[in-house]
């Protein structure tokens, strides 16, 4: 029997689909396009990168929104990809460290072209980014915490920052003392800029309260106390990607994010008005509204600068949390200002560490505090600090990690420092206490040092 009249001739036999995980078009160009360099779909980061190389070489680089996070976001996620890639340094936080550090040494080797330099130093300062930033952080992280919780936390935290700073002082001072700096001048010049509060709260009263006390002209006396602000902020910075590392090696040490132990969390009535929000989803117009109260708490503790002299952040944090104790704020409300802090935190990180980079971090000014005897004293200041304040902490019933991340926030470089600082550490809900730190701490130490000055010196 023949066999033809059953076998289907080639014009007739069914056609062969090829499988779907073969097919490029739609399903492998969707595995394409899901593949990000940070939070920039692969395509899109190479459409990205051409655009603003043309617009480069036009000169059309301004100073607008569209432009600058497009620009920003390219730079701030392809530095910090690079540290997340290096083995080693990026379980020490390398992506922060690159973020920050990389756009200022470009800058100052001129890879950056001027015309970018110049809009992204205009945008960074007009627009405010960083303290749009710290807004979110603070008032959605302070929403997202349970009130107890943060009625402690904020009881405790001092004591650690207190003897902390105390032993820093002691340590740091004695360090640069037997490697011949001098008492008065590691003191003076090394150990106090490191914990004054980062820049603008911190090197330039300092330098201004050292010129009138000494007779000196303010620039002498700034270009003295700036080097160690950097290079301490990034003695910090590398300690607590660290910790971050040590935390995920001994997780008893930490409580990711959390001050202290929670463990009835789940029986206040906070935590269940939060929980029954979450489960009712939160609409678009409710993240809206809790991004706008952020902003309100902001203009208000802007409000309270010149009512006061407070700094608006610090300003800002009180007002948070009076609002969080007094149940200001409904649970809905509360957890749409977590979810704008979760957006923030995610998109906004790293580009703003490129922006900050850019226009607040002198490169040349780090690379002066790198002498070995600096370096040297200023990783045993910053040690001892963040040593000091792990141990405090177990003492207190604390998270030793968190609380030695929150005294590395008091050697930072004031608000960015803290963002450098918490990003490398994973620890961004921290940001309400690292405040604490930086801006009251800061002014704490640059008030008693200028009186202490002022009395020897009289």
């Amino acid at each position: 029997m023949s066999t033809a009249a059953s076998t289907p001739s080639p014009a007739t036999a069914a056609p062969i689909t090829a499988p779907a995980s073969r097919r490029f078009w739609p399903e492998g160009w969707w595995r394409v396009i899901d593949m990000k360099i940070g939070i920039i779909p692969l395509p899109v980061y190479v459409i990205l990168a051409g655009l603003i190389a043309i617009l480069v070489q036009e000169g059309e680089i301004k100073p607008d929104g569209p432009t600058m996070i497009a620009v920003l976001a390219m730079g701030g996620f392809t530095c910090a990809e690079i540290g997340k890639r290096i083995p080693i340094l990026r379980n020490i936080g390398a992506g922060a460290i690159f973020a920050t550090f990389i756009p200022s040494a470009l800058v100052y080797y001129k890879f950056v072209p001027p015309q970018m330099e110049k809009a992204i130093i205009d945008f960074t300062k007009f627009t405010n980014f960083l303290y749009i930033y710290i807004a979110t952080i603070i008032v959605g992280s302070i929403l997202g915490m349970d009130r107890e919780v943060l009625i402690k936390g904020f009881l405790k935290i001092f004591a650690p920052l207190a003897i902390g700073s105390v032993a820093a002082g002691l340590v740091g001072t004695l360090v640069g003392t037997l490697l011949g700096i001098g008492a008065y001048k590691t003191f003076f010049f090394i150990v106090v800029p490191i914990m004054a509060g980062g820049v603008g709260e911190g090197a330039i009263p300092l330098s201004i309260g050292y010129a009138a006390i000494l007779g000196t002209q303010q620039g002498v006396m700034f270009a003295q106390v700036l080097p160690p602000v950097m290079l301490g902020s990034l003695t910090a910075i590398v300690l607590s990607g660290t910790l971050n590392y040590v935390g995920k090696k001994r997780p008893h040490l930490t409580g990711n994010g959390k001050l202290q132990p929670d463990a009835d969390e789940m029986k206040s009535s906070d935590a269940q008005a939060k929980s029954e929000a979450a489960r009712a989803g939160i609409d678009p117009a409710t993240i809206g509204a809790a991004g706008l109260t952020a902003i309100t708490l902001y203009l208000l503790g802007v409000m309270c600068h010149h009512l006061v002299g407070l700094p608006a952040p610090v300003a800002m944090l009180f007002l948070a949390v009076f609002a969080k104790l007094a149940s200001a704020v409904s649970p809905r409300l509360q957890a749409g200002g977590f979810v704008v802090y979760k957006f923030v935190q995610v998109s906004m990180t790293y580009p703003l560490l490129f922006a900050i980079g850019v226009a607040l971090t002198p490169w040349k000014e780090l690379m002066a505090a790198f002498t070995l005897v600096n370096l040297i004293t200023i990783i045993a200041t910053v040690g001892t600090l963040m040593t000091v304040g792990f141990f405090v902490g177990r003492a207190l019933n604390m998270y030793p990690i968190e609380t030695a991340i929150v005294n590395a926030c008091h050697s930072g470089q004031g608000g960015t420092g803290d963002v450098a600082i918490l990003t490398a550490a994973d620890r961004m809900a921290l940001m309400p206490f690292a405040q604490i730190a930086t801006r009251i701490g800061g002014a704490l130490t640059v008030t008693g040092t200028l009186i202490v000055m002022k009395w020897i010196s009289g």
